[in-house]
């Protein structure tokens, strides 16, 4: 399994790729120095601009694709881990 710092790199590669930049994108320091297995990764804020590109690509893509935007849990389909979560 990929660390967190991994995955919010290569968020941060295919982000740049469609031309958007997050500035503020990182792992959420709080889970990310628990003992929780997987941290959060905190999007943090963009301008409006940014906002408003992230939405075109978005909705650029098929419906079907976008689908899988809403899974916060890292596997597919979709299952919430059995922890506090």
């Amino acid at each position: 399994m990929r660390s967190t710092e991994e995955i919010v790199q290569s968020l941060r590669d295919a982000l740049a790729r469609v031309g958007v930049v997050l500035p503020s994108l990182g792992v959420d320091p709080v889970t990310g120095a628990s003992d929780e297995p997987f941290a959060l990764v905190d999007l943090g804020r963009c301008n409006v601009r940014t906002a408003e590109h992230l939405t075109d690509v978005l909705r650029s893509l098929p419906a079907g694709e976008t689908r899988r935007a809403g899974c916060w849990w890292p596997r597919w389909p979709c299952s919430p881990p059995t922890s506090r979560w």
